[in-house]
């Protein structure tokens, strides 16, 4: 019987690599190995897959084992009915997706009864099937034979509409009929907003955020997924209506679904006995069994492709942020920011051990300046402190002022400032971690620990907080939550195990995202540590509690020891193949100390020269490349924005204006930019570069140091458009760019809004900005 290629065939053709390949992968993920070990240390199993092919083929994987297990569900369920055909096994064989099959399934799907199922009941499936096979029949003559007292059919109309129910059926449940409906309203049908009945003169903002889509309509194959999610979530709050619209549904004929369906069927008007009633079967068959049927799948793929957007788009946020570069180890001070209620100081040393902890009033409304100048110049001096952290939220920009004026002063303190996002901050110095790490502090002071961690360690301290909560997403409520945390799961273990941890100073936290550990073997590792002292060699870690052969082999090559024993513990090269590197070292009469950084030696080297029947060039390559460069970090070198002075709030923004900045977070249309003023602005993605962009992320990244002209400022609305085009003249239109389509010079936009002016979703920046999430 034919069937469907294997899994492993069919995600070989997705990737494009050979199906030995993904069969090679499937297996080791059966057998428990994570996806940064694959990709790194099975390099020969696998063929090469790096780690983003080997996440796509875990999400494909769990899929496709997903629909076979349906597969055989349905196949199940139709045997045991004795329904099951060859024909109709072969069709469920073959279906390649969810919907497919559940079209297969729906005749035989157990259900409520049905007015057709009570219709055949009452003996009135003759007639509905007699009147389709020959519509010259009169339909009320045919009616009259089938009176049944015993189920209430004792008039023609009676019989008629039970007929109808039968043929309503009939028709709505056929695969083939509703695979061309599904994808005719695909490509042709409009995805249409309107505003809720008695929410039209609601002037509250939580009505007028959505009042760009109040009356919208747009292609549904074309809607981009921050704007299906902008108007489900209006739908939500009951704020919109949304539908799926095609042809007039109000005409008595012609529209293009009924058409089709009486098409299928081979219902047509002949002026015969049974037309006018087989139409009116068809008509109602659209209406009543099809239009809502369909309009809820193809709303809920919608929504199913917006929230895989979206989480895609957070993912990536998510990664640039984790993968920031770290300011180092030295010692820093982290500013909590408040005004009535103090600025929050700790102090960590360069391990981020807290060494300091107090609260100073440099802002209003105590104004406390010497008195805290005193606190900052004591600590200061103490601890030889090298960073000032500065958390971005309420009083910021004054905070960073008073600390700056301080360093002036005191030219001695060679210290540094740097704004640092809060994002997450509040979470973590509330949550049972940061109370088990901090017992005796209160919940303000955790916070400013943090922020100077997150400095000196980005990566290493927002592990500790649930990814959802570090605010680099949209719409994030809104998504499927479980599949949401599996992906930002997947990039903070990606992330961790890329950078690698080390052993002796790791929180609990991050060893937990290390390959092959989980919560109870970190928090082992750290008792241990703590009992014991230093881990001072990688086998050493076999002696720490349930850390077994198969926990090591996954989890050692990301696990540092500087310092130790053997120097290979402190690079990214795996234990089990050290015994390469002992044979580099023999054949060449070097010891193992002296190869590593000798780059001009190692780049001679020839790596099949020392491959065998386990390591093979791959493998070996990438240990040359980790003896040149041992442990090396693949973050960037770290800078920071500066901000401008005086210009600390919305209103001293003026247009034209050129300010550095940082970019907080990527969208589908644009990236927000930190430009110091307490509300992030909005670069369009038709402002960020001159040349034309289908995604932003080809011109900036979460992170990025950015100089950007302000081009719009709506202070009521707290609204700030930005172009990184810093030849853009402000208060020109900028229109919004789909994918595919060329951007337009200034005077040929000009000139195309004069001949036919925009909608207010596409309009000046200002409007665009409409589309936007407030800051989060």
């Amino acid at each position: 019987m034919t069937s469907l290629p294997s899994i492993a065939k069919r995600i070989a053709d997705e990737l494009n690599v050979q199906e030995q390949q993904v069969s090679a992968a499937v297996g080791l993920l059966d057998e428990g190995a994570t996806v940064p070990f694959i990709s790194r240390y099975r390099k020969e199993v696998t063929g090469g897959l790096d780690d983003t092919q080997m996440r796509t083929l875990e999400e494909r994987l769990r899929y496709l084992r997903e629909l076979e297990e349906r597969r055989a569900a349905i196949l199940k369920s139709i045997a045991e009915q004795e329904k099951l055909t060859p024909e109709l096994e072969r069709e469920i064989q073959i279906a390649d997706t969810k919907n497919r099959l559940e079209d297969l399934y729906l005749p035989y799907k157990p259900k409520r009864r049905t007015k057709g199922q009570i219709a055949k009941e009452a003996g009135l499936e003759p007639l509905a099937e007699a009147l389709l096979a020959d519509p010259a029949l009169a339909p009320e003559v045919e009616a009259a034979k089938y009176f049944n007292a015993e189920h209430s059919i004792n008039d023609v109309k009676s019989a008629l509409d039970g007929a109808k129910y039968i043929l309503m059926e009939k028709f709505s449940e056929d695969a083939e009929l509703l695979g061309r409906l599904r994808h005719f309203l695909t490509q042709e049908a409009t995805f249409s907003a309107r505003v809720a009945t008695g929410k039209e003169t609601d002037t509250s903002q939580e009505v007028q955020k959505f009042r760009d889509y109040f009356e919208h309509d747009e292609p549904l194959k074309s809607v981009p997924s921050h704007r299906a999610l902008a108007m489900f979530r209006g739908r939500n709050e009951g704020v919109l209506t949304i539908s799926v619209k095609v042809g007039d549904e109000e005409a008595r004929v012609g529209h293009p679904c009924e058409t089709m369906i009486a098409e299928h069927w081979q219902v047509q008007d002949k002026g015969r006995a049974a037309d006018g009633w087989l139409a009116e079967v068809v008509r109602w068959t659209w209406r009543v069994k099809l239009l809502t049927h369909l309009e809820t799948d193809l709303l809920g793929e919608l929504r199913e492709k917006a929230e895989e957007e979206a989480i895609k788009v957070f993912a990536s946020n998510l990664k640039d942020l984790l993968l920031a570069a770290p300011a180092g180890q030295k010692a820093t001070i982290g500013l909590d920011p408040g005004m009535r209620t103090g600025v929050k100081v700790a102090v960590v040393d360069a391990t981020g051990k807290v060494l300091d902890h107090c609260v100073m009033y440099p802002t209003p409304p105590l104004n406390k300046i010497a008195e805290s100048e005193a606190i900052l110049v004591h600590l200061c001096n103490k601890h030889n402190v090298g960073l000032i952290a500065i958390g971005n939220g309420t009083a910021s920009r004054e905070t960073e002022k008073f600390a700056k004026d301080v360093l002036k002063k005191h030219t001695d303190i060679k210290a540094s400032t740097v704004i640092v996002s809060e994002a997450g901050a509040s979470v973590y110095s509330a949550s049972e971690f940061a109370a088990k790490e901090f017992p005796d502090l209160d919940v303000t002071i955790r916070g400013a620990i943090s922020i100077a961690r997150r400095l000196q360690d980005p990566l290493a301290e927002l592990v500790k907080i649930d990814p959802k909560s570090i605010g680099v997403g949209q719409y994030q409520h809104d998504v499927s939550q479980s599949q949401l945390a599996r992906s930002l799961d997947a990039v903070v273990e990606d992330c961790v195990n890329a950078v690698g941890v080390e052993v002796n100073t790791a929180s609990a936290a991050l060893l937990a995202r290390v390959s092959g550990l989980n919560t109870t073997l970190a928090n082992n590792i750290v008792e241990f540590r703590n009992q014991n002292g230093a881990f001072n060699s990688r086998a050493a870690l076999k002696k720490v509690p349930r850390f077994g052969e198969k926990t090591f082999e996954q989890a050692a090559g990301f696990l540092r020891v500087a310092g130790g024993e053997n120097p290979l513990d402190a690079s990214a090269v795996h234990p089990e193949s050290y015994s390469i590197v002992e044979k580099i070292a023999q054949k060449n009469a070097r010891e193992i100390k002296g190869l590593i950084g000798d780059s001009s030696f190692l780049r001679g080297l020839k790596a099949a020269d020392y491959t065998d029947e386990k390591f093979g060039v791959p493998t070996v390559t990438d240990i040359i490349k980790e003896l040149d460069k041992p442990g090396r970090d693949p973050r960037p070198e770290f800078k920071t924005a500066q901000f401008q002075e005086g210009v600390e709030e919305i209103t001293d923004l003026v247009p034209g204006m050129i300010l550095e900045g940082t970019v907080t977070n990527v969208t589908n249309f644009g990236a927000f930019v930190d430009i110091g003023v307490h509300q992030d602005g909005l670069v369009h993605i038709s402002a960020l570069s001159h040349n034309f962009i289908k995604d932003p992320r080809e011109a900036v990244k979460a992170g990025d140091i950015v100089k950007a002209k302000v081009m719009e400022v709506d202070v009521p609305r707290k609204r700030i458009a930005l172009s990184l085009r810093l030849d853009d003249t402000p208060g020109e239109k900028v229109e919004g760019k789909k994918g595919g389509e060329r951007p337009q010079s200034q005077n040929q936009q000009r000139a195309a809004q004069k001949n036919n002016p925009a909608p207010a979703a596409m309009g000046s920046m200002g409007a665009l900005l409409q589309q936007a999430l407030k800051k989060k």
